[in-house]
């Protein structure tokens, strides 16, 4: 098996975690801004969107 090959695999593999990850911390700051917990809601959603792998990931800087 190619080293390259590898790689790909293993990036796809942290990409898909990477998603669950952030869709849950999204989900988790939705469900804390509905029970009126303003502050952690809106934390949870940035580092959602700060981990995923689609918006600015802090794990590519």
């Amino acid at each position: 098996m190619p080293f390259g090959h590898r790689d790909t695999k293993w990036g796809a593999v942290m990409a898909t975690l990477l998603w669950i990850i952030a869709v849950v911390l999204v989900i988790a700051g939705i469900v804390a801004i509905v029970r009126r917990q303003l502050l952690w809601g809106i934390v949870l959603i940035v580092v959602g969107l700060l981990v995923g792998p689609g918006g600015v990931s802090i794990f590519n800087v």
